[in-house]
């Protein structure tokens, strides 16, 4: 058997990993929970008095916790840096901007019913691991998709923006997706219902991702491309290919959410800046007072 350190966890192996981290370790008896004590990453262990079995992490299984949530605290850098890289430079061009936020948005039965398949499916592994056999559910299709009704699904856009602007009809509202790596790119495109969701929100879509993750020809045609070339601090962003426009009429919703939700900040904009600074108000001139009487 191929050592633990030659392996490499899928993303439901390591969301097991965490909850046994977490939890008293309960043993579930199922395919993952196997394919976690072949690897060596779990070891099983049993009470002398009471009988009660249990799971607890191996070392080697720590090692690999850790080493992924180190990945992740470094993917996560590197996302939120260029998504404020891209607030930035729409502000620069007038509009309002908003990061992560949770929206209602409305998709095809057809398009969930996908996501649900693609979802069942992250729980197997991949051709390249062989040893482990997660077991993953059948793809059944989701209840509205028998139905034919519309599906409504939360979208979290990592950057949504509208034109700073009184007529609803010049809104433009645009979403930006931020990508950082070429497995989290090609995970989102394999999710319809959540491509749609993002289409269903704004006028205008785009992709944005440093060079060399992604061709254009790779991203759906509706879609506009943004790549970032060098560093993310002083590189330069470049519109590969413009995204399909649209018209789209928020909802009554999406503006409720939005007026809960907090704009990003300016670069040099502050709370009181928006209510005025003192030197917008000047002070009254006052009279000059005549001179009092000294004592007698």
């Amino acid at each position: 058997m191929d050592s633990p350190q030659t392996l490499s966890p899928t993303r439901a192996q390591l969301s097991r990993l965490m909850k046994i981290w977490r939890s008293a370790g309960w043993p579930c008896h199922d395919g993952l929970e196997l394919d976690l004590i072949a690897a060596g990453w779990v070891e099983p262990m049993s009470a002398a008095t009471s009988g009660l079995h249990s799971l607890r992490l191996s070392t080697s299984g720590i090692q690999v916790l850790a080493a992924a949530r180190r990945r992740n605290l470094r993917a996560a850098s590197a996302h939120d840096q260029l998504a404020e890289r891209v607030v930035r430079s729409l502000q620069q061009n007038g509009r309002v901007v908003w990061r992560e936020l949770s929206l209602r948005a409305q998709v095809s039965p057809a398009a969930e019913g996908t996501a649900a398949a693609v979802l069942a499916s992250d729980g197997l592994a991949s051709p390249e691991q062989p040893g482990f056999l997660a077991e993953a559910p059948d793809a059944a299709p989701a209840p509205q998709a028998a139905s034919g009704k519309a599906v409504w699904r939360m979208a979290r856009p990592d950057v949504f923006s509208v034109r700073n602007t009184s007529v609803q009809a010049y809104l433009q509202p645009v979403v930006h997706e931020v990508k950082v790596s070429r497995a989290d790119l090609l995970s989102d495109l394999r999710h319809a219902a959540k491509r749609e969701s993002y289409q269903w929100l704004c006028s205008e879509c785009f992709y944005v991702f440093p060079a060399g993750i992604a061709e254009p020809q790779e991203i759906p045609e509706d879609f506009g491309v943004w790549v970032l070339h060098g560093a993310v601090a002083d590189g330069r962003l470049e519109l590969l290919r413009p995204a399909r426009h649209r018209p789209c009429e928020l909802p009554f919703a999406v503006w409720m959410a939005l007026a809960k939700a907090h704009p990003a900040p300016g670069p040099e904009e502050s709370a009181q800046a928006q209510l005025g600074g003192e030197a917008e108000l000047p002070l009254p001139e006052l009279p000059d007072l005549p001179d009092l009487p000294g004592p007698s």
